[in-house]
């Protein structure tokens, strides 16, 4: 073997996300200049931190199939879901050049519990 080793070849590179968590908002459908959809959303989650703190982390989705968005699509702020799919840099221009964001690109998508309403 030149240059790896045993335990370098039985690791796979893999990108695959798992969240669950609640919809911040209203996902957002956006047509691009492409003409394809997407419907964007935040899926904010805790994280914990030491001595009992508790922070949260606002992550952003992207829903590009049509069965993740039809899904997507009835979700409304306060919804307990779940996301699984991988993370993904996506690069797009803006006026001021060349623009990137990192998002979960999401392959399936559902509703744990329906937030509750006033």
């Amino acid at each position: 073997m030149t240059g790896t080793t045993a335990a370098s070849q039985q690791v796979a590179d893999h990108n695959q996300v798992r969240l669950v968590g609640r919809v911040s908002g209203e996902p957002e459908e956006r047509r691009l200049p492409s003409g394809d959809r997407v419907w964007a959303f935040r899926v904010v989650v805790a994280r914990e931190q030491p001595h009992g703190r508790q922070r949260v982390d606002a992550l952003e989705c992207a829903a590009w199939s049509g069965r993740t968005q039809r899904s997507v699509a009835r979700w409304s702020p306060g919804d307990l879901v779940e996301v699984e799919g991988a993370l993904r840099r996506r690069f797009y221009r803006t006026g001021g050049g060349t623009q990137s964001r990192v998002e979960v690109e999401v392959a399936a998508a559902r509703i744990i519990r329906r937030a509750a309403t006033a």
